[in-house]
This record gives C-alpha cells, sequence and structure tokens, in this order.
C-alpha cells in the first residue's frame, strides 16, 4: 500500500503541517506564559507536556522512516510494559488511583494497540499482520486484566476502527468523523460540569465518574467562569478548588483536560487545545502514508483525547511523549516505498488497497 502523492507534494504537506504544528505548540507555550506571569502561575507542567509531545513526534517520524514495522512494534510493547508497571511506580496514595493512573493506563494500552495496528497495516505478511492485530487485542485484554473499563473499550474501538479504515474510500470523512467524536465528548463533559444534563442521566453518569470527579468539575467550571479570559493561571488549581483543598490527600488536578485549560488558562486555553488537536488531525489528513495508517493513528489518538477530557492521563509525560510518538510513526514516510501486499491478500478500492 503506497500513498499517492509524489515526492514533492509530499514535500509541501510536510512543509504545511510541520509549520502548522510549530505555531500551535509554540502558541500553547506563549500563553500558558503569559497567564503564568499574570496570576503567578506554574507554567511547568504545560511546558513539559509539549516538550514531551515535540520530542515523541520527532523520534517517531525518524524511527518510522527507519523502521516502518519495527518502530511501532516496539513502541506498542513499551506502551504495553509501562502500562503494567505504571502503578507501582508512584507512591501517591492509592485512594487516587481510580482517577490519576487509571486513566494513564487506559491511555497508554490505546496508544499501544494503535501502533500496534499501524504496524499490521505496513506488515506484507499475512501472519505477521494477523499476529500485529492479536497483539492489539492483547492490549484489550490487558486494560480487561488490570480492571480498566475504559482502556478495554478504546483498545477494542481502535482494533475496529482500524479494520474498518481499509474499506474508507477518502481519508477526509474519517477524519471529520474523529473530530465529531472528540468534540462530543468534550461537550458531554463540559454538560455533566454544569449540570446540563437530565437528572437520571447526571445520577447515572455520576455513579460511574464518582462524585469527587465531578465535583473537581464543577470547581473547574466556576474558576472559568469567573475569569473567562486567563483564568487563575496554571498550576493554581490545587490552591482554589475548594473540593481539593477539603480532600487530604489530593493531587491537585481538576482530571479533564480541557476543564482543567478553562480554570487555568481561560478561553483562550482552551481554544489552543482544541486547535492543537485540529493540527493532529489535521497531520494526519496530510500524511504521506496510507489511509488505513492514518486513520488507525487517528482513531487512538481521539480515544486518548476521550480519556483526557474525563481523566488526568496528559499529566504523565509518557502518554504525552507516546501520543507525539504514535503521531510521528503515522506520519513519517520511510526511506524505502513501502512494498505492496500480496495481490491474492487485496483488492482495490478507491485510491488504497484494502484486504
Amino acid at each position: 500500500m503506497t500513498a499517492v502523492a509524489g515526492p514533492d507534494e509530499d514535500g509541501d504537506r510536510r512543509n504545511v503541517s510541520d509549520a502548522a504544528g510549530v505555531v500551535a505548540l509554540g502558541a500553547c507555550v506563549t500563553w500558558s506564559l503569559i497567564t503564568g506571569t499574570v496570576h503567578d502561575g506554574r507554567p511547568e507542567g504545560v511546558l513539559l507536556a509539549v516538550l514531551a509531545v515535540a520530542a515523541g513526534h520527532a523520534a517517531g517520524r525518524i524511527c518510522g522512516a527507519l523502521l516502518p514495522v519495527a518502530a511501532p512494534v516496539a513502541g506498542a510493547l513499551a506502551g504495553l510494559g509501562l502500562a503494567v508497571v505504571l502503578p507501582h511506580l508512584s507512591r501517591e496514595p492509592q485512594v487516587f488511583a481510580p482517577l490519576g493512573h487509571a486513566g494513564a493506563t487506559a491511555a497508554l494500552l490505546t496508544l499501544s494497540a494503535g501502533a500496534a495496528c499501524c504496524a499490521s497495516w505496513t506488515a506484507t505478511s499475512r501472519t505477521l499482520r494477523l499476529a500485529l492485530r492479536a497483539l492489539a487485542a492483547g492490549a484489550a485484554v490487558t486494560a480487561a486484566v488490570l480492571g480498566s473499563v475504559t482502556g478495554f473499550v478504546a483498545c477494542l474501538a481502535v482494533l475496529l476502527c482500524s479494520l474498518a479504515s481499509g474499506r474508507v474510500r477518502h481519508r477526509g470523512a474519517g477524519i471529520v468523523s474523529l473530530a465529531l467524536a472528540a468534540a462530543l465528548t468534550t461537550g458531554l463533559t463540559w454538560a455533566i460540569a454544569a449540570r446540563a444534563v437530565p437528572d437520571g442521566l447526571l445520577v447515572s453518569l455520576e455513579v460511574r465518574l464518582t462524585p469527587h470527579r465531578i465535583e473537581l468539575w464543577r470547581d473547574a467550571l466556576r474558576m472559568a467562569r469567573r475569569d473567562t479570559g486567563l483564568g487563575v493561571g496554571p498550576g493554581r488549581f490545587a490552591e482554589l478548588s475548594t473540593t481539593a483543598t477539603g480532600t487530604a490527600p489530593s493531587d491537585g488536578k481538576p482530571h479533564s483536560a480541557v476543564l482543567q485549560q478553562a480554570a487555568e488558562q481561560g478561553v483562550v486555553g482552551v481554544a489552543l487545545l482544541a486547535v492543537a488537536f485540529c493540527w493532529v488531525l489535521y497531520t494526519l489528513w496530510r500524511s504521506p502514508r496510507p489511509t488505513p495508517v492514518a486513520l488507525t493513528a487517528g482513531a487512538a489518538l481521539t480515544a486518548l483525547a476521550a480519556i483526557a477530557t474525563v481523566g488526568n492521563a496528559l499529566s504523565f509525560t509518557t502518554v504525552s511523549a507516546g501520543a507525539g510518538l504514535l503521531l510521528g510513526l503515522a506520519t513519517a514516510r520511510p526511506l524505502a516505498d513501502e512494498p505492496s501486499q500480496p495481490t491474492t491478500d487485496l483488492r482495490p478500492y478507491g485510491d488504497r488497497l484494502t484486504p
């Protein structure tokens, strides 16, 4: 399976998407420094997350160009290993594991499933492709064994989306669908925090999400309404949240990326977070890799965005770096042309070969 763009067009794609990425990530860093200066905040967490994404993306582009199959397989195995070991790396009280480390575990397993599925679309052997999809299924099983319902659902969704992506004629429709899914998840989270959902549904969601988490969301929403423009400053949620300060011990996080941005960096921070995610989807849309690879990575990163919307996954550097790595792998152009799959295993569909 090969991309249809020629070398010149591929170079233009890279230049545009890379420039957009520099602008998007640079704006996130600049705004965090501005809001941190105005409110005496601590933007180090944002800076570290952006650095992790950038470093992971660069590493993914390099490794994906050199080893288009082996690199994502290694990333998938590394993610699985970290997901199993991660809960034991922290000395935080276990009472907060469901809010923090459970989200990180689900995120790492989701990224692992996405990397394995991306590798399966690049492999030329039917046996190897089946083995790599089995590895992705293994990530879902691992999530179930670890008790991560979110991780199990996310890994299964990524695997199913990857299988379906081979029959997509134009990747633009898939990218738009992923953007709509992310927007829907964000809107639902915001509606829950604002009590804008029916009482019956709200009660059901509170049981699954826990009342403590929802109270943290409502604290974040109150801060956002108090200072819509600049927020309260990066890293200051723990100081001003009555729920966080009234619970000992506390990790001081609202456990929702979008609500944390709204509380600490205002509406501009939320807009920049949305711009960064749109850049991810735009980069995948312009990727020289085959459509199934781009859409599989997009599904995994959209699932990660959904997990981060209702959890604290992006506070872990390993998750941010893993997201950048998967994006880099899915947008790298191998130094050698990607070989076509055996004709007995594929049939033409649109501008791609599909199983």
